[in-house]
């Protein structure tokens, strides 16, 4: 579930800040410090600073984001990657300080709240996390709200509230039928409320717009393996084994797997 959310706290990223940016090849020169050209070297900086993230270049990243930052400490922006650098990295405090400081420059920017709740409920702060959520898919003009539901919905999972979780996945899929976060999160929703055949419809749905991953085969094995289906079970366990040795899903079925063997 952790590296669920850390793949949504990834996608939201690119969706927000890398869609709108180009990177550029080198940095110009600032020909004078006036207000305008400081703006601007920093915009600057934090485009270049997300070309470095796409390069997983992540020092040089970070030091284009600092300097973005003392050019123009209005830029929301730079904040707002900045904090997603560091909680890509696992700076969990660093993380909350710099998305803390984007917001009091505004607290009405979705984009950041939805991105300030994925990244409070991948650290268990859930119920802070939601108040978050709640902002940005609330707002009657946010564009990308059924993010925020999807993100939503993801959380309500980890706080064990599945029928709230199901309501607001299914809001987001409403909006958009293909979204593979929640497509695989209501999956697990029907893992987790033994409503198997729910479960299969939708991580089949999900591996029709994405590539299997261990956590969407895992959900498919257990739905398969409740619904008696032995020949669909051997292939997706097989298939978890070979693609993802090392994950713990793997560990988890080859555990099984042992199990089974002993009770016979």
């Amino acid at each position: 579930m952790r590296n669920r959310i850390i793949k949504i706290l990834t996608a939201a990223f690119i969706i927000f800040f890398l869609a709108a940016c180009s990177t550029a090849e080198k940095q110009r020169p600032v020909k004078s410090t006036s207000k305008a050209n400081l703006k601007d070297a920093s915009e600057l900086n934090t485009e270049l600073a997300i070309g470095y993230i796409q390069e997983q270049q992540y020092k040089a990243a970070r030091d284009k984001l600092e300097k973005a930052i003392i050019q123009d400490d209005s830029n929301i922006d730079a904040y707002k990657t900045l904090a997603y650098l560091y909680a890509l990295l696992g700076l969990a405090d660093e993380a909350e300080i710099k998305y803390e400081q984007a917001l009091n420059l505004n607290d009405r920017d979705n984009d950041l709240l939805n991105s300030y709740g994925t990244f409070l409920c991948s650290n268990g702060k859930l119920e802070e996390a939601q108040k978050q959520f709640e902002k940005a898919y609330n707002n009657p003009f946010y564009e990308s709200a059924y993010l925020a539901l999807s993100n939503a919905g993801s959380c309500y999972i980890k706080q064990g509230d599945y029928k709230k979780a199901e309501e607001l996945l299914r809001k987001s899929l409403r909006i958009q039928p293909s979204l593979p976060g929640s497509l695989i999160s209501m999956a697990d929703v029907g893992v987790k409320t033994e409503r198997y055949l729910m479960a299969r419809a939708y991580i089949q749905r999900y591996h029709a717009v994405r590539a299997p991953s261990a956590d969407s085969l895992w959900i498919q094995i257990q739905a398969e393996k409740a619904l008696g289906s032995e020949d669909h079970y051997m292939k997706y366990a097989r298939q978890l084994i070979r693609d993802f040795p090392d994950s713990d899903e793997a560990g988890w079925v080859e555990a099984e797997a042992r199990n089974e063997r002993f009770r016979q």
